[in-house]
């Protein structure tokens, strides 16, 4: 590369950072608090859809537990002390406490203290918004016009408090996407649901997030409203919803006989489909979540056997494969400045051998991270995307001892919101990171006299 190319890939390279830094200095105190209403305000009419808001994580984007550990006690002082991550301090909030950083009130107020940003992601800006900057909605790059006219996906509405005004913008998976999309300063989409979605089969039919996260009902949109066959419900529920977790991702498993004799092999196969979401799971939060295949046999005296997944081969495989020896999430120790940090391990308490679904997030040094704002590379993508079905073996050789009777084998689909050694380390609520069981199936076959 010759000297004129180097300036220009430099010049490039440092582009794309700005790009990233200028959307929250773009926005950083162009509006006051009370620009914007209280959801206060809105719940006086608007009664069933700010109680169902109120539930749900938009209104909790600032006051959820893990948030506040993670962004006061990891990102702010990494922002501190790393220039190429100092816009984190700020650009957290444009998504988590949006009404602060129009107020340039950085780092916001504890939750605790009960300021405004605790209002998290709240009626009005959503309902002030116009559209977004660019050609890809991402980070918080939405365009926001606060003041009287509300704007929503229906037409003809009166109201008494405020102008209405029917928005075509509020009807689009874009909408959605300018948060549920994020570029961190390497210029990698650490978040990316809305881009899934649109490479998926759902975002082609045009099923947008609304369909699923907003279901329509019949009621009222207001306590002074006509009945609507369609009001759409602020439901938003996804990760952290047991409904909705649910099922999201089916297993079925068979053996290759059914009948085997001890000191025999055996195969077995697990299909795992992702039949109900519109984007890849685990998606979001990808970094801090983790999704996996457990499988057991039982025998005919109760005797349970735990069954090692089949490895593939691929490269970047043992990132998919739980082992309870490789450590990770080293930076951890940086950031917080404890002397000798060997890291914690890298997949919890998952048990050895069990396939885990994710893309693991690696920081400068290539170790995985937790710290999406620190994120180099990706390891290989082995999460499931919409419609997708994936076989796993699993090949076990019987024991020479082992009953005769039938043999009962299971697979389990689990899934934590983040992984257990760091939740336990950052002394985060078991309630945040208690594995969830999503599905399950068994299957028998028998061993012979």
């Amino acid at each position: 590369m010759g000297k004129p190319d180097r300036i220009f890939f430099i010049l490039v390279c440092f582009g794309l950072f700005l790009a990233h830094v200028s959307v929250a200095s773009g926005i950083e105190g162009t509006h006051p608090y009370d620009a914007f209403e209280r959801p206060q305000a809105c719940a006086s009419c608007h009664i069933d859809i700010a109680r169902q808001h109120e539930q749900a994580m938009m209104s909790q984007s600032y006051t959820h537990i893990w948030d506040e550990i993670e962004y006061f006690e990891l990102a702010v002082p990494h922002a501190r002390k790393d220039p190429k991550v100092a816009e984190v301090e700020a650009g957290c909030n444009g998504c988590h406490a949006p009404l602060a950083l129009m107020a340039g009130d950085v780092p916001p107020p504890r939750p605790s203290e009960n300021s405004r940003a605790n209002e998290g992601v709240s009626c009005d800006l959503c309902h002030t918004m116009t559209g977004f900057e660019g050609d890809t909605p991402f980070n918080f790059n939405w365009i926001v016009d606060p003041g009287k006219t509300k704007r929503g996906p229906r037409e003809g509405l009166e109201s008494p408090h405020h102008v209405t005004v029917m928005s075509e913008y509020h009807k689009t998976a874009e909408f959605c996407g300018a948060c549920h999309n994020e570029k961190n300063p390497w210029n990698l989409f650490v978040k990316s649901t809305h881009l899934e979605w649109k490479e998926g089969p759902h975002g082609k039919a045009g099923i947008v997030c609304q369909s699923c996260h907003m279901p329509p009902a019949a009621g009222r949109s207001a306590r002074m409203g006509s009945s609507l066959p369609d009001v759409r419900q602020h439901l938003f529920h996804g990760a952290h919803d047991p409904g909705k977790l649910a099922g999201v991702i089916e297993v079925r498993i068979h053996p290759e006989t059914r009948e085997a004799e001890p000191g025999d092999t055996i195969k077995l196969t697990a299909v795992c489909v992702n039949a109900k979401a519109g984007h890849k799971v685990p998606t979001g939060s990808v970094e801090d979540r983790a999704l996996w295949l457990h499988v057991t046999a039982t025998d005919a005296e109760g005797t349970v056997y735990h069954l090692p997944v089949d490895r593939k081969g691929f490269e970047g495989e043992e990132y998919t494969v739980a082992s309870s020896s490789a450590l990770g999430y080293q930076d951890i120790g940086e950031i917080k400045e404890i002397p000798d940090f060997k890291g914690l391990k890298r997949d919890g308490e998952i048990p050895d051998g069990d396939r885990i679904f994710r893309m693991a997030y690696l920081d400068p040094k290539g170790r995985i991270t937790i710290s999406q704002w620190y994120t180099a590379s990706f390891g290989y993508d082995y999460r499931l995307a919409p419609l997708e079905a994936r076989a796993e073996t699993f090949t076990w050789n019987l024991p020479d001892e082992m009953p005769a009777g039938p043999v009962v084998v299971t697979a389990e689909i689990w899934y934590t919101r983040l992984v257990s050694s760091v939740a336990q380390f950052l002394k985060v609520p078991e309630e945040e990171w208690e594995p969830i069981r999503i599905n399950s199936h068994a299957t028998t076959f028998t061993i012979l006299d």
